[in-house]
């Protein structure tokens, strides 16, 4: 989900992943080349070659980089969430708090989506890297999914929802907040997103409880 400055020093394989995602999210894969990354990482061109077969290697490489550490980021997120709370919703909510908070402290706002990017061009890339592509949004599909699994034995959904689809709104919503964000030139519109999102997930749960303590006051 974030990306790391582009550095000059340490390993020249790693330079060269660091511009080259800052490179992508900023104008896309086609209009990245490989003369400019070896110039931004200040090697050669046998360098480049060195590390990567071809630009379709690079950027399947680049998009795996990409998923570990958004994986690894989730993991400790939402993992530091349930530490805080026993109850699976209210786990949820946190981490979706923690997550805008996140967002909001980005100094510049959100760079962009590296599958995103990579959708928009899809036909640029070979069928390897497309799957890869789909795979990681099938994975924040089946992420969420689980939890609000967990979340719907406690908590009947209030009204008729598919789980997968709420999911995958997630994933709509910080695409899209990241989108808003750019282009009205507010970095505090994504994390507003996130936001409204874990009011959504909150009504469409917690709702149901507040109905059935009315039901029970009626009846009394």
């Amino acid at each position: 989900m974030l990306t790391e400055a582009p550095k000059r020093k340490g390993d020249a394989r790693e330079r060269l992943l660091q511009f080259a995602e800052a490179a992508v999210l900023e104008k896309g894969f086609v209009a990245t080349s490989i003369e400019e990354l070896i110039a931004a990482a200040g090697i050669t061109k046998s360098g480049f070659f060195y590390h990567f077969k071809d630009k379709t290697e690079l950027a399947r490489v680049l998009l795996e980089r990409y998923i570990e550490r958004e994986n690894g980021l989730f993991d400790q997120l939402f993992t530091r969430a349930d530490e805080l709370n026993e109850d699976p919703l209210h786990g949820f909510l946190v981490g979706l708090k923690m997550l805008a908070e996140m967002l909001s402290d980005l100094p510049n706002g959100h760079p962009g989506c590296l599958i995103a990017s990579y959708c928009y061009q899809d036909r640029m890339f070979d069928q390897q890297v497309r799957d890869l592509n789909a795979e990681a949004v099938l994975a924040w599909r089946r992420r969420f999914r689980e939890r609000l699994d967990r979340i719907a034995k406690i908590y009947p959904a209030r009204i008729p929802v598919d789980f997968d689809d709420l999911a995958d709104m997630l994933s709509g919503v910080v695409d899209g907040g990241i989108v808003l964000s750019k282009a009205l030139k507010d970095k505090d519109a994504l994390p507003r997103q996130v936001m409204l999102y874990r009011e959504f997930v909150r009504a469409v749960f917690l709702g149901a409880e507040r109905d059935q303590k009315r039901e029970a006051e009626t009846e009394a």
